[in-house]
């Protein structure tokens, strides 16, 4: 699947995509949604959600993901929780500004790059479906 995470940062990088998007948008198929439907679902949760540098979008777009293809709210509550547990070692934290550096004006990870590691632990979980 690793042609999808290099899919996922297209869909980012083109402009046309917040980051939930580029991640629901990647892995709809999973959702059994089409592209247009889930993308429409996941229009709010850019930018750290509404905008306001909350938690990190790819990681809502993953959970999106998780939350409809399990329809069964334990187990996805236990497989976000390693998704986020996973990029927050990865990356010392899941909320969008401090990603974005937002205060200290040092960005800790790019969007794209932000994407690429949702998109990754997203993966691997589904791979181990």
């Amino acid at each position: 699947m690793a042609l999808r995470i290099n899919e996922a940062i297209e869909k980012k990088r083109s402009g046309k995509y917040n980051c939930a998007q580029a991640i629901a948008c990647t892995y709809c198929d999973f959702a059994g949604m089409n592209e247009e439907e889930i993308k429409n679902a996941a229009n709010a949760f850019g930018v750290g959600m509404g905008n306001m540098t909350g938690t990190c979008g790819a990681l809502v777009g993953a959970g999106l993901i998780l939350g409809l293809k399990n329809k069964e709210r334990p187990k996805t509550m236990k497989e976000m929780k390693q998704i986020m547990e996973r990029f927050m070692k990865r990356n010392g934290t899941v909320t969008c500004s401090e990603l974005k550096g937002v205060q200290t004006k040092t960005p800790l990870r790019q969007c794209n790059d932000c994407v690429a590691d949702a998109a990754e632990f997203l993966e691997e979980i589904l791979d181990n479906q």
